[in-house]
This record gives structure tokens, sequence and C-alpha cells, in this order.
């Protein structure tokens, strides 16, 4: 386990492959933490830089007072590159880690060279969907969305494996304020227009059984940034990568290839 501190908060991350190697950054989905790519990467190709990291308020970040605003957690992600010394990445960004990947290729087009934008949009959801589930966690804790959840997290059969109850457990285990904290950020957000005015490689994936960004929202906001391209995911819902992770690995190995990064 590894720790920066950045600022007044401290985020954990992790490094595999070959500290040399060609680096590729995870940012994960709201109630998940690093654990979210494990299944997935042991199919990527050898010899990459591999980077994944906790956002505030997950996993073992540190967890300051809610809210968040977006900027805050681009700033995050931006800091621990720079940390880490990272330049010219590949950024893969899962839901709410998809909009921290949107607004940091707007800020660091040296950092970021190329995007994958998983399972997001440049807007999620409306402001009185989200004060209506923060509302629902003040008063029942992130269980009482955890049901609901797990609907639009995952396609049916997998719900009915007992593997979907570590998501779930993963899901609750999170800290209240960091819930709240980054369904604020997510709240506040619509990227439409700096979106729409980004110039890179770009890679958009849904998953055809997705509850909480459906296939069509997905391509709308991939459909904003010019040659960019569109792969679904058939058999899964919001975490493609844990449902499908081979499927999911080789189309990060064949985006990776094609621009060059690999």
């Amino acid at each position: 386990m590894q720790f920066a501190e950045i600022g007044d908060i401290g985020i954990h991350y992790r490094v595999d492959g070959d500290p040399n190697g060609a680096p590729v950054v995870f940012a994960n989905s709201l109630g998940t933490e690093l654990r979210l790519w494990d299944a997935m990467l042991p199919h990527l190709p050898q010899g990459l830089r591999i980077i994944r990291y906790d956002k505030r308020g997950h996993g073992l970040s540190s967890c300051p007072s809610a809210p968040y605003s977006m900027g805050s957690l681009i700033r995050d992600a931006e800091a621990l590159l720079d940390f880490l010394e990272v330049r010219d990445c590949v950024f893969v960004g899962l839901s709410i880690g998809g909009l921290i990947a949107q607004g940091l290729a707007v800020k660091r087009m040296d950092q970021v060279r190329a995007l994958v934008l998983s399972n997001t949009a440049a807007k999620i959801g409306t402001p009185s969907i989200w004060q209506d589930r923060m509302n629902a966690v003040r008063q029942g804790g992130i269980e009482a969305l955890a049901d609901a959840t797990m609907e639009r997290w995952f396609s049916k059969p997998f719900r009915a494996s007992p593997d979907h109850l570590l998501w779930r457990n993963m899901m609750v285990r999170q800290s209240v304020d960091g819930y709240l904290g980054c369904c604020a950020a997510i709240s506040g957000t619509d990227f439409y227009t700096p979106t729409s005015g980004l110039r890179l490689p770009t890679l958009g994936i849904a998953g055809s059984e997705d509850g909480s960004t459906p296939p069509d929202l997905v391509r709308e906001t991939i459909d904003l940034i010019p040659g960019s391209r569109f792969e679904l995911v058939r058999r899964a819902g919001h975490l493609p990568c844990v449902e499908q992770p081979v499927e999911y690995a080789a189309l990060l190995q064949q985006f990776m290839a094609d621009i060059g990064h690999i």
C-alpha cells in the first residue's frame, strides 16, 4: 500500500507492472475502491505502468467532510500524477471516474494523451435525483441504497451469484461522508461544453444492462469528441470490468495498440 500526501489529504494508490512502462491510470466509480479493476488487470499486456488510486472519501484515502466539488476530485488526480511524475497517460475513468477523466483532460493535456470513458457521461443524473439519494443516505446510511444500486450495477445473472455481494459489501462499507461528498460533486457537474472541446483519442465503453449510465447516454457523450469510438459490452451492467473482465481488457488493449501506446 502506498500513500501520497497531497495538500491537506492523503491519497491511497497502487502501482503495478513495469515502473518504466507506458502509464495507464484507472479511476473508480462511486462506492468502490481500487480493487474494482482486480479481475481485469491480469488480462492486460505486460510492460504497462498501471496506476490505481482511491478518490477522496473512498477506500483508504482521506475522507474530508462533505460536500466535495468535482474540481477538488480533479485536483487530487492531477496532484497524484504530478507526484508520480506521470505524463502522456491513458486515463481510464468509470462513472464518476469518467467525469474526473474529462475534467483532467481539459486541464492537463500534458498528463493525458488518451481517454477511456467507461459507463459515464458529461452529465450524470439531475440535481434532484442526487438530492434524493443523499437524503436517503443521511436517513438510512448507504445500506438504504444498496439493493437498488446492485440492480443498476449488475446484470440479472450476475446478481444471482454470490459474487455480487462482495460489491454490495464494498459499497456499504465506504464512508458516509465520502459517499455524500462525491454525490454532491456529481450533482454539480455538467461537462458538455468542455468535453465537446476535447481533441484526443477517446474510447467509450458502455454495458448493455447498465441502469446507471445507459448505453445511449454514454454514446451521446462519446460523440462529443471527434474521432472517438464506442464499444458496447453485452451481458454487463455499470461495472463491465467486473462482469466481463476479459472482454474489457481486450478493448483496452486494442485501443492502446491502435494509438501507439503499446
